[in-house]
């Protein structure tokens, strides 16, 4: 069985998840954690649990998403796992901040990504797998994760509940995202969405829309 553990990360309100099972195998996934107490969370959260984090996930290498890694590693000794076309993009944290917001942003030095996962990588952990779905649009090495046995599926800013994620920033492609977004689509409608922000969704309460808007 599942277990999903929301944080709700940094000042862009970024859904950081540490995903476990009845192993006490544990991923984390966009570790956006920027504030000390959100370090303290996480950490309390997989002690009180008796978890072992195997994986660093990211879904893009976005700021708001990876502030985190540095921790990560002191914590739990693991370096980020991504997609290789976000590896440039992961190194410039202090440019994407001063582009976003026009002033700097101080954010540490990251660990550099361990392992790059290409589409259909399969990533195990206890008694489940991942498997990794290439959704560039939002970033060109985005993805999201997709365990099938239980019909769960991180988007990252690909796909969140009624919309999606923006095409106007570092490495954002429209036409990519209506190409990713209808891929989704192919998922069973009851597959369970864990977007990079916001609420839970599912494919069947998503598919409409997407349909309507890539039929433009």
């Amino acid at each position: 069985m599942l277990e999903v553990k929301t944080f709700e990360v940094n000042p862009l309100t970024a859904n950081c998840y540490i995903v476990s099972d009845e192993s006490k195998a544990a991923v984390i996934i966009d570790p956006g954690m920027f504030a000390e107490e959100e370090w303290v969370e996480a950490e309390d959260y997989v002690s009180k649990n008796g978890l072992t984090v195997q994986h660093c996930l990211l879904t893009h290498s976005h700021f708001d998403h990876v502030m985190g890694c540095r921790f990560v590693e002191r914590s739990w000794g693991l370096r980020p796992e991504g997609h290789p076309d976000d590896v440039d993009w992961y190194k410039l944290l202090n440019e994407q901040t001063e582009h976003f917001f026009h002033f700097a942003i101080n954010i540490p030095e990251q660990p550099a990504y361990i392992k790059c996962h290409n589409d259909g990588a399969l990533i195990d952990f206890g008694f489940h797998t991942l498997q990794v779905i290439h959704t560039p649009g939002h970033s060109k090495g985005g993805v999201c994760y997709y365990i099938e046995n239980e019909k769960a599926l991180f988007s990252g800013d690909t796909l969140f509940a009624n919309s999606m994620g923006r095409t106007d920033l570092w490495g954002g492609d429209n036409t990519e995202m209506m190409q990713s977004l209808l891929r989704l689509t192919t998922l069973p409608d009851n597959t369970v969405v864990y977007p990079g922000h916001g609420p839970v969704t599912t494919i069947d309460k998503e598919k409409r829309w997407i349909q309507a808007v890539c039929r433009r």
